[in-house]
């Protein structure tokens, strides 16, 4: 989360030009969270923890990514994202709470549906994922201090190198779309 916010720092803390923007991320963002959050609590997520499950969904989402990222058309974020388009990807990223499913690649696959360029489906991914990763992190931080244990050294070195990868992972993400 930190790694995405530190990369699209700019676009994030322009607030002159992206509150429209960041109020659809947010919008887009609101199914993920509130099923996201039901499945949590009432246990229902370890129903699909399963190998098989984990197996096929990695398989039909990667086919259905490859037949998504053949759209030719070329939309942008900056003339074409709408209420629509991020309701639509909201529901996308319903889905990757099924185990196999990849958040980043569902929302991406949704976008180049959508008929989005890969880049600029790339970045609504990264973007969308932020509320998505923040409400995570605070329900593993819940559990953490649920069961009284110490944030130790370790878990704030796990933070950090979490953070340099993740940044430099998304940095030749981009270089490579």
């Amino acid at each position: 989360m930190f790694a995405i916010i530190f990369f699209y720092r700019a676009d994030i803390f322009n607030f002159q030009n992206s509150k429209k923007f960041i109020s659809l991320i947010v919008f887009g963002s609101l199914p993920l969270i509130i099923v996201g959050f039901i499945l949590y609590i009432t246990d229902l997520i370890n129903i699909f923890r399963d190998v098989k499950i984990i197996a096929w969904m990695t398989i039909i989402f990667a086919i259905l990514l490859f037949f998504a990222d053949r759209t030719k058309f070329e939309l942008s974020i900056d003339k074409n994202l709408s209420l629509n388009s991020i309701c639509i990807l909201g529901l996308f990223q319903i889905l990757s709470l099924i185990p196999g499913v990849r958040r980043a690649g569902i929302v991406i696959t949704g976008a180049r549906f959508l008929k989005f360029n890969r880049t600029d489906s790339a970045k609504i991914s990264f973007l969308l994922s932020i509320p998505a990763l923040f409400g995570a992190s605070v329900l593993g931080l819940n559990d953490i201090l649920k069961q009284d244990t110490e944030l130790s050294y370790l878990a704030i070195l796990a933070i950090i190198f979490s953070f340099l990868f993740s940044f430099i992972t998304v940095k030749f993400f981009f270089l490579f779309l």
